[in-house]
């Protein structure tokens, strides 16, 4: 097992819990393709943006390594 294998796996991990953390307001229904009739704007404040944040800094790292896995083998 590579070092990539390894880093792909964490992220995978990583990205997976960071997401599940995210609560927007809405019921588990509206994430999974209910109708959410509560269309409005908010501001992501405090640990709401780290997390926002955090979860795109991992999801960059994932894809690259599996794009540098990829290329590697």
């Amino acid at each position: 097992m590579s070092a990539w294998d390894i880093i792909t796996i964490v992220s995978a991990i990583l990205l997976t819990i960071l997401i599940l953390v995210q609560v927007r307001g809405a019921g588990l229904g509206a994430g999974l393709g209910g109708s959410g009739s509560s269309e409005m704007n908010t501001v992501r404040r405090g640990s709401d943006k780290t997390i926002f944040q955090l979860t795109i800094i991992v999801a960059i790292a994932f894809a690259l390594s599996i794009l540098l896995a990829l290329i590697l083998v």
